[in-house]
């Protein structure tokens, strides 16, 4: 997932963000969450949005510089559906946080694939760039969840200047059924932008990040191009029956 925000200058983004979309006292609450952020190797809950029912949590893992996340959530729709959100590269700048660009570099199965991804990343500092392997786990009765994996690939292609290549940007998505097309999601990772940025700023918008693109899922997922289309997805899930 990737940790950007839109190309503004840093201070102004905090600003934008703590002072004028929100009420004071949330800000006050975003900034005392980020200096208490965890530095144990326990999940620690973060943000709970009780109206999307969505948590997230973080954690710093021994000998890792910036906090992994984890974020749980519901979301409603057939297996099909999930795939086609999920894996439709073109589509993730309408609802990946902060994605410009998503293209296929090579497809190995239905299952296994490699992508490409820009990040925009805040003024003045270059934008991200990250070549991804994903695999998929189709759902299995027997585990009774649907997941992939995400590991990025830095040395899959040459730099490409002015980009910075992102360090690490891997995670695991879990689609657990817990009723008739409803799923339960645990999603969790850890990202490093690479180059030169501080870690506040980085652990920060690492708090942001998952939670909206949680809300880009389940914002997809509702629109009849990905609820009700014909086409079987590029990538699949497998087949779920109750």
């Amino acid at each position: 997932m990737t940790v950007f925000f839109r190309k503004r200058p840093l201070l102004a983004v905090l600003a934008v963000s703590l002072l004028v979309n929100a009420p004071a006292r949330a800000a006050d609450d975003d900034l005392d969450e980020l200096r208490a952020a965890p530095d144990s190797n326990e999940w620690q809950l973060i943000k709970n949005d009780r109206r999307h029912q969505i948590k997230l949590y973080a954690k710093r893992d021994l000998g890792k510089r910036l906090r992994s996340f984890k974020v749980e959530y519901e979301a409603e729709g057939t297996l099909d559906a999930l795939a086609r959100v999920s894996f439709d590269l073109p589509n993730y700048p309408r609802w990946f946080f902060q994605m410009k660009e998503a293209k296929l570099l090579r497809r190995v199965s239905d299952r296994e694939f490699y992508y490409y991804a820009v990040h925009d990343a805040p003024a003045p500092l270059p934008d991200r760039d990250v070549v991804l392997h994903v695999t998929i786990q189709p759902y299995n009765p027997k585990t009774g969840y649907a997941m992939h994996e995400v590991v990025s690939v830095p040395d899959y292609l040459p730099s490409k200047p002015p980009y910075v290549r992102m360090v690490a940007e891997n995670y695991s998505v879990k689609w657990t059924p817990i009723g008739k097309n409803r799923w339960r999601n645990v999603s969790e990772g850890y990202v490093d932008p690479g180059g030169v940025a501080p870690d506040w700023a980085i652990n920060f918008v690492q708090r942001t990040a998952p939670y909206q693109t949680v809300l880009g899922v389940l914002r997809m997922v509702r629109l009849e191009e990905f609820a009700d289309g014909k086409e079987q997805p590029a990538f699949s899930y497998g087949r779920y029956q109750e």
